[in-house]
C-alpha cells in the first residue's frame, strides 16, 4: 500500500503523543477502521474513514441482533449499560497485534459507546495503539463515551474523537475528510 501524507503526518503525530515506549514509525503504521453500526450510520463514517486513510474494516458484531424496533433497541440497550453488560461477539479480528491506529466507531447509545463496542474493548490488548473514537448520534454528540473508552483501555491513547449526526453519515464525507486533515495537522 502507498504511504499518503496522512500515514507520515499521523505518524509524526503520534511518535510525539503516543504513550507508548517505542517511537511508531511512519512507514509502518497500520490502521483498523472498527465499527459497530445498528442502522447503518456508523457504517457509513467507517466507509469515508476508509475511502481517506486506506485502513482496514472490521465490523463488530453481536452474536444476537438486537431488536429489529427502535424502542425495544434503547430499552435493551438502556438495560446492558446500567449493568454493564458486554454481549458475546460474533466475530473475531485476526492479528490485532499488527495494528497501531485504531477508529473505534460506535451510535451514541444512552451517551456512551454501545454494549457491542465495549465487548470488543473487552477482548483485545489496546497498550501502545492509539484510538481515534468516531459516534454517530441524533443530538447527544460524544457524550461520555470517551471517558469510559478510557476507563475499558487505559493503556492506549485516545485521541481525536469526532461525532457525526447519523442522519447526516452517507454525506459526510467532507465532514470526515476535514476531520482526518486537523488529525495530520495537530
Amino acid at each position: 500500500m502507498k504511504k499518503t501524507p496522512f500515514y507520515l503526518a499521523l505518524g509524526a503525530l503520534l511518535a510525539v503523543s503516543s504513550q507508548a515506549t517505542a517511537q511508531i514509525s511512519p512507514t509502518s503504521d497500520k490502521i483498523l477502521i472498527a465499527y459497530y453500526s445498528r442502522s447503518g450510520n456508523t457504517a457509513e463514517i467507517a466507509k469515508h474513514i476508509q475511502a481517506a486513510t486506506g485502513g482496514d474494516i472490521f465490523v463488530i458484531t453481536p452474536a444476537q441482533d438486537y431488536p429489529q424496533d427502535y424502542r425495544q433497541t434503547t430499552e435493551q440497550a438502556k438495560e446492558e449499560i446500567s449493568r454493564g453488560y458486554k454481549p458475546e461477539l460474533k466475530n473475531k479480528i485476526e492479528n490485532f497485534a499488527q495494528y497501531n491506529i485504531v477508529f473505534l466507531g460506535s451510535p451514541c447509545w444512552w451517551g456512551t459507546v454501545a454494549s457491542p463496542v465495549s465487548s470488543f474493548l473487552s477482548e483485545y490488548d489496546f497498550s501502545g495503539k492509539t484510538v481515534i473514537p468516531f459516534m454517530t448520534h441524533g443530538g447527544s454528540g460524544l457524550g461520555h463515551s470517551v471517558e469510559d473508552i478510557k476507563k475499558q483501555i487505559p493503556s492506549a491513547t485516545i485521541m481525536g474523537a469526532k461525532a457525526f449526526w447519523g442522519t447526516s453519515a452517507a454525506m459526510a464525507s467532507t465532514d470526515v475528510n476535514k476531520w482526518i486533515k486537523e488529525l495530520e495537522n495537530d
